[in-house]
């Protein structure tokens, strides 16, 4: 009873540590981000890419949550893509841009106000979707995401939209993947365990280590959306059932 009550202390005091590390740190970035403006996107990216590196960092070095990446290889070197990865926890969106050479993730326009976040989020010029435009949020993806893509940047797709719990699969959503058809750019798809580690709106992060797996490409070959979604849906869906 008396180890149970010290290791669920730990894991309190732990994930406190990093709670409040997390906004402390992200307010200095997030005005500091904000001053990085006039710079060229390499330079805004390398700071933001600071932050978050320096976040994984603190987690493995406090929450003694690491990380292992499986399939490197198949990150191509002469081309860029579309990243579609599974969306369990926040983790992903820390790690996942360090990958990729100035990623840009899709995301709806709103995270953009979110205070301190928001801002140093909007300096390294995502694809933000505004609902409320004239044209349809699809238009949008494949406009910026094109131009993006020409640009020679990767772009990262959670095609669930929000996280989902390890165990439950999310709906699929088509737009990384007309992308994919509208443009002829590959898909890498990613599998991973972190929200076993850091739970959707949990307080408490729990050690061990995430296990990241990069797939081959997955190229559109000018199938119809639906078909090269059901095809990174089943890669992601059966490795992750691996790592169950």
């Amino acid at each position: 009873m008396k180890n149970s009550f010290l290791t669920k202390l730990n894991l309190f005091i732990r994930s406190l540590i990093f709670n409040l590390f997390l906004p402390i740190v992200t307010i200095f970035y997030s005005f500091f981000s904000v001053c990085m403006f006039p710079f060229p996107l390499r330079y805004r990216y390398a700071v933001i890419m600071a932050w978050t590196s320096m976040m994984v960092w603190v987690l493995k070095k406090v929450c003694h949550i690491d990380y292992e990446v499986k399939g490197l290889e198949n990150i191509p070197k002469n081309r860029n893509a579309i990243i579609m990865s599974k969306h369990q926890s926040t983790w992903e969106t820390f790690f996942l841009p360090t990958l990729f050479y100035q990623c840009a993730i899709i995301l709806k326009r709103e995270l953009l106000w979110v205070p301190f976040f928001g801002w140093g989020l909007a300096t390294i010029d995502p694809i933000a979707i505004n609902r409320k435009a004239g044209t349809t949020a699809m238009d949008q993806i494949i406009a910026q995401g094109r131009r993006c893509l020409e640009a020679g940047r990767f772009i990262l797709v959670f095609p669930e939209g929000t996280r989902i719990a390890p165990g439950k699969v999310g709906k699929y959503r088509l737009g990384g993947a007309r992308l994919s058809a509208t443009t002829g750019y590959p898909i890498i798809p990613i599998a991973h365990n972190a929200g076993y580690f850091w739970r959707k709106r949990g307080f408490i992060k729990y050690p061990g280590t995430i296990q990241v797996v990069i797939g081959p490409l997955i190229e559109p070959n000018h199938r119809k959306p639906e078909e090269i979604i059901k095809e990174v849906k089943t890669w992601i869906e059966d490795m992750v059932k691996e790592m169950r």
